[in-house]
């Protein structure tokens, strides 16, 4: 099949028209209805079949359709991904943020200060292979091989109301709460998951009963007493609130890697490297 027979292939099976498909293919209704025979001789089975005055889809030319239709869009997206490839050569620093991203927006605002001149675009996307640096997380027990990689262990404390079940509590085991109401965090699917492990160890499913994709709400409902949260060590900072205390986890331990890893896609990655180097220390300085 030729790139452009599928193009073809595509619009009539779209329009179920060959008179429209030829008008926005810009070709003749002739020359399109010539290239659809075409293709139908090269695979040997028939795409089309004529239902009164329109043409519809057999099954065969139903299940081309399936496959092409990914096939294509990932196609038209590779001018834009090379476009994308160009910019990398920039001044201008890429990053896949998919943790963290509190404390990565503090280490660019303190690196900034001192390299104006660099700039920095974040981007979250998990299928994303395209950055300079990408900030991750991973379970602590989940090794990562990855080259030019940092980790860094984070501990998760469990978010509770000031009341007096945990006024007097510095730590606590996860299966002590297991009939209790679970405030989290909506949209992080990678701290969701690590935390929905954490319960699973502990034998349990969480009772999710409020979602939010601000940190500050997930507090003030703790603080109101109507739930109990899993807490980032240092990506969320400490709790100024006197309604909600932080409790270290005594079982099973929680805790999560912080991955950074940087890619060389610059024929000059000195900037990138220079940012890493940073990044890491603000990350450990954070952690001492």
């Amino acid at each position: 099949m030729e790139l452009m027979q599928i193009r073809y292939f595509l619009e009539v099976a779209n329009t179920k028209h060959m008179t429209n498909s030829a008008k926005n293919l810009h070709i003749t209704q002739p020359a399109l209805t010539q290239a659809i025979r075409r293709l139908e001789n090269d695979l040997g089975v028939p795409l089309f079949t004529a239902k009164g005055r329109n043409i519809v889809l057999t099954e065969y030319g139903k299940y081309l359709q399936k496959k092409l239709e990914p096939l294509m869009s990932q196609i038209d997206d590779i001018p834009e991904q090379l476009k994308m490839m160009v910019e990398l050569e920039s001044e201008t620093i890429h990053m896949n943020v998919l943790a963290a991203s509190s404390l990565v927006m503090e280490a660019i605002i303190q690196y900034k200060k001192e390299h104006g001149d660099i700039n920095f675009q974040l981007h979250q996307n998990v299928e994303s292979e395209l950055y300079d640096i990408a900030v991750t997380t991973k379970l602590f027990y989940q090794a990562s091989d990855e080259e030019n990689s940092f980790a860094c262990a984070e501990e998760i404390y469990l978010a509770v109301p000031e009341n007096k079940k945990y006024r007097n509590r510095t730590s606590i085991c996860l299966t002590e709460v297991e009939e209790e109401g679970f405030v989290s965090l909506l949209g992080s699917r990678e701290f969701r998951y690590i935390c929905d492990r954490f319960c699973q160890h502990a034998g349990f499913t969480p009772r999710i009963i409020f979602e939010s994709d601000n940190p500050s709400a997930v507090k003030n409902m703790i603080a109101a007493n109507l739930g109990i949260g899993f807490w980032p060590e240092f990506t969320w900072g400490s709790i100024e609130n006197e309604s909600v205390r932080l409790l270290k986890i005594e079982e099973p331990v929680c805790q999560r890697d912080i991955i950074i890893h940087y890619n060389r896609n610059k024929t000059d990655s000195h900037n990138v490297i220079d940012f890493f180097d940073f990044l890491t220390e603000f990350f450990r300085q954070k952690k001492a």
